[in-house]
């Protein structure tokens, strides 16, 4: 997996990220509060936080669809956080498969294995999986 080092427009997008938490993160109700925010190729930023529980929908679901149902089509970034706001966590399976579907080309931001925040190739989360073309 090759990671690519972080730029300030990244640490943006993980500030904007955790900014969803502090705005809905109550942990009386919400056990899995995530935020997630993509950069677009165009330098757009949409948002989005799950709808609550683990199995709900997932908040790089929910950013994605805003960026489509406004009409973007080229994802640069991506990136999720948990809790309060400052964990960086990696996406869900389900959102690995639904991210090579809409954004194949989009990069990942989270934690390497030492700990460091890098970017990843969407591509290098989910080796060898099934991708739908229209052949």
């Amino acid at each position: 997996m090759i990671e690519i080092p972080l730029t300030d427009s990244d640490h943006i997008l993980i500030s904007l990220a955790s900014e969803i938490i502090k705005n809905n993160y109550d942990d009386k109700t919400y056990r899995h509060t995530v935020g997630a925010a993509v950069r677009c190729k165009n330098g757009r930023i949409y948002k989005g936080v799950n709808c609550d529980g683990i199995h709900g929908s997932c908040a790089e679901y929910i950013a994605i669809g805003s960026a489509i149902t406004a009409g973007e089509r080229e994802f640069d970034t991506v990136v999720a956080v948990f809790g309060c706001g400052k964990t960086v966590i990696p996406p869900c399976g389900n959102c690995r498969q639904m991210l090579l579907d809409y954004a194949p080309d989009c990069n990942v931001i989270l934690n390497n294995e030492e700990g460091e925040l890098v970017k990843v190739s969407v591509k290098d989360l989910l080796p060898l999986a099934y991708v739908c073309t229209n052949d």
